[in-house]
């Protein structure tokens, strides 16, 4: 180390401590709405608070299996019991009747206030008649016994019409008391957790209570029981695939680790190089975070996961500073080539940085920092680390004989040609299937896990919210009347079979001014005395019975409307906080709709009529959402931004290595093996059945950035000179040690790792061998003499 190298290597340190500092007070975020477009529609931003907040969200699924029925029904009742009284959970639902008094008193104390069907009509002579004569009729019918029962209170059949549209939704089996599967082999449960959904942690800490609760509870059961645990459900996936990713990374890490090293080892032979060639990455990976964070303010955790994963480029430059600097060609003739792939990868991960998603920009800006930071570090500050008599094995010998092969691969030269045409046939003929625009294409979940969703769910009759309309607004009074107001306008869809029924907060707790409403339609009890006479001419049920029936609604017209409050300790409680909710400054009610399961579209629901039905709702913020739809077209404009973005950057790259190389020869020279190799990956692709997705177009982007750097060094000076032993061997490195850092992950059995892994590493394989092939139409021989 020089003196003149100290105020470097001080500016280094000063820079590398800077940004351990930022990156010490950065908030990195797991928050999907960091990857919301900056000005994204009301429907993009409800999609992304349901999945991070919603009923889904944090709903669990869970099913139990094996031994009898009565040992089900008693292990759901004690499991049912525990979560109950823990904290985790805001509700559980095995089909026990737990609320079933609570909610049956409510209803009939509060019938006039909460019955849809109580209007100014239904109290004259002619409605009371009306009503009465319906609920005189039922007494034929299989409810007879119980309207029978209830006729001098509630003759108008109030109550029954409450029941009759709380129980529109459909409702599981009951074996023993509890719910159960169709085929009755199964019990089943709902369980609500308090976190939310994007409190990974929380969720798993009330999975692992649900876990240990049904241990307890199995063990209290006759020995060989054998009953089994079975969880489904947003949360379970979302730790699941939290749990699988992480394995899956850990062990790939270590795999790909372990051969980048062995290999680093086996061409450096010394220890001391291993440590300083990762210098320039953490350098990188530092500068990447801070930039990111100044920039962004913070760092969302896809955004480190894949930049890191782009910098691992940055090995490369130890690679070819420890091994071009040793050799007597290649001593500092290699920068000029280095700096114009940093360059060429600037040009293709910064055109991300204009994107409208900010996940999208921090990925280019995370890149383009820790590449530049990594380059500067190994051009200025590594070379100066270096002990003295620093040295690595002689890969001469090597180099001359890749100078052979590189001879013999020029010979194969019409042979890639053709297949890479053969590659741009394939991808042409298949144009139609090239990209997956379906954001179910990056779901971790295994498909026997979506099976056993589906199964659960049906059995369960769990709401389906693909589909809900949701209005927002100021206050829950507001949110309440918008909801009643979208209530009036789907009830005619679900008469017309257009839908097979709704959701609705206000069904459970209507507005305080409907409820005022309501409560002016009642008579007073003398008028209603006076009406009742006549309202029940000729009917079975005289009006001097109907006196209970008088009282009650003097009291109704006393009583104060129902709050929120009154409905603690009923199931309403938790209807109404799972459909009007507080997010930031606004309340927002949610009305889940229900495919109809007969007619001419069973399980279909018509959108056209639902989408015509809500034109002209009162208030700017009813919105029906279809959550799927919605979710693919989100990722659809993002994947088309991020392939637009990539094009131009293409372009980027070829306007710079004009204006560098000044030849358009030259500059085909260089494209040509990189265009080649794409092809054929994604050819590949195509032809094993995969589409791709935004995570293969990332892994295109890495293959120019990676790949550029070989076509650059076969081109060298455009003089047409074979590159020297010592460059050809550290190319082979760097090449080996990137195939093996992204080829593991082509195991994996994440689609995210794989897709990368699937793309990266074929594809700097190929790349390497299109660029020796193609570069110059000759090569000596090892040992020939040199044109």
């Amino acid at each position: 180390m020089t003196r003149r190298f100290v105020p470097a290597l001080l500016l280094w340190l000063a820079f590398v401590g800077t940004c351990i500092a930022v990156a010490g007070q950065t908030r990195f975020t797991t928050d999907l709405s960091a990857f919301l477009p900056e000005a994204p529609s009301e429907e993009q931003r409800v999609l992304v608070e349901q999945l991070r907040d919603g009923v889904v969200s944090r709903l669990l699924l869970v099913g139990i299996e094996g031994g009898d029925a009565g040992q089900r029904a008693q292990l759901s009742r004690g499991l049912a019991r525990q979560l109950r009284t823990d904290a985790a959970f805001g509700m559980v639902a095995n089909g026990e009747p737990v609320h079933r008094e609570r909610d049956q008193a409510l209803l009939f104390t509060h019938r006039y206030l909460l019955s849809p069907a109580i209007g100014a009509e239904r109290f004259t002579t002619a409605g009371l008649r009306q009503a009465i004569g319906e609920s005189v009729d039922l007494l034929a019918s299989p409810l007879g016994m119980l309207t029978k029962a209830l006729l001098p209170r509630d003759p108008t059949g109030e109550l029954m019409q409450l029941l009759e549209r709380l129980d529109g939704g459909a409702r599981p089996a009951t074996r023993d008391g509890v719910w159960a599967s169709r085929d009755g082999r199964r019990a089943l449960l709902l369980a609500q957790t308090r976190a939310s959904g994007s409190d990974l942690d929380r969720q798993q800490a009330a999975i692992s209570t649900l876990h240990s609760a049904f241990a307890e509870e199995a063990a209290k059961l006759p020995a060989g029981a054998n009953l089994k645990l079975l969880i489904s459900g947003a949360p379970a996936f979302a730790v699941d695939s939290r749990a699988t990713i992480e394995s899956e990374v850990t062990r790939l890490a270590l795999v790909s680790t372990a051969i980048i090293v062995a290999l680093l080892l086996f061409i450096y032979r010394s220890p001391t190089a291993l440590v300083l060639g990762l210098l320039p990455v953490v350098s990188g990976a530092l500068a990447g975070v801070a930039a990111v964070s100044l920039g962004f303010g913070m760092v969302h955790g896809v955004t480190l996961g894949f930049g890191t994963t782009l910098i691992g480029e940055a090995v490369d430059y130890a690679i070819y500073l420890f091994v071009q600097s040793g050799t007597r060609d290649g001593r500092d003739t290699f920068w000029p080539t280095i700096r114009l792939g940093v360059l060429t990868s600037i040009c293709g991960f910064g055109a991300l940085m204009f994107s409208g998603f900010p996940g999208l920009a921090q990925l280019g800006l995370y890149s383009i920092a820790g590449l530049v930071v990594a380059a500067l570090t190994t051009r200025f500050i590594l070379p100066h680390l270096l002990p003295a008599r620093f040295a690595i094995r002689d890969v001469t010998p090597l180099g001359m004989q890749l100078r052979g092969l590189l001879a013999a691969a020029g010979k194969l030269r019409w042979l890639l040609i053709a297949l890479a045409f053969a590659a741009g046939g394939v991808v042409y003929a298949q144009r139609d299937r090239l990209w997956n625009h379906e954001l179910s294409a990056l779901s971790p979940v295994p498909p026997a896990a979506q099976a056993l969703d589906l199964a659960l769910r049906t059995d369960v009759g769990a709401p389906d919210v693909r589909y809900m309309v949701v209005v927002r607004a100021a206050d829950p009074e507001a949110a309440l009347q918008a909801a009643e107001a979208a209530s009036g306008r789907l009830q005619p869809l679900v008469e017309s079979g257009a839908i097979g029924g709704f959701e609705s907060p206000s069904f459970y707790l209507p507005s305080r001014a409907r409820q005022l409403e309501r409560k002016a339609a009642l008579p007073d009890a003398a008028e209603l005395r006076a009406r009742l006479p006549e309202a029940t001419r000729g009917l079975p049920l005289p009006a001097a019975r109907l006196e209970p029936f008088v009282e009650d609604v003097a009291a109704a017209r006393e009583r104060a409307p129902l709050t929120r409050a009154d409905l603690d300790g009923t199931s309403f409680a938790i209807a109404v906080d799972s459909l009007l909710m507080r997010q930031g400054e606004r309340w927002t009610a949610l009305l889940p709709l229900r495919a109809p399961t007969t007619g001419a579209h069973p399980g279909e629901i018509d959108t056209a009529a639902v989408r015509h039905a809500l034109e002209g709702a009162p208030g700017s913020d009813t919105l029906f959402i279809d959550m799927k739809g919605e979710s693919d077209r989100l990722y659809a404009g993002y994947f088309r931004e991020a392939l637009l973005l990539s094009l131009a950057g293409v372009l980027g790259i070829v306007a710079l290595l004009g204006a560098t190389l000044r030849s358009a020869r030259r500059v085909v020279r260089v494209l040509l093996p990189l265009a080649a190799s794409v092809l054929v990956v994604v050819a590949g692709l195509l032809l094993a059945g995969v589409a791709l997705t935004i995570l293969h177009l990332v892994g295109l982007l890495l293959i120019v950035a990676v790949g550029s750097n070989y076509a650059l060094f076969f081109d060298g000076k455009g003089d047409g000179s074979a590159p020297p032993p010592g460059t050809l061997a550290s190319m082979l490195f760097a090449n080996l040690t990137t195939v093996a850092g992204f080829g593991v992950l082509a195991f994996s059995s994440v689609p995210v790792l794989q897709a990368i892994g699937g793309t990266v590493g074929p594809g700097a394989l190929l790349a390497l061998l299109f660029a020796a092939a193609l570069a110059r139409p000759s090569c000596p021989a090892a040992g020939a003499p040199e044109r």
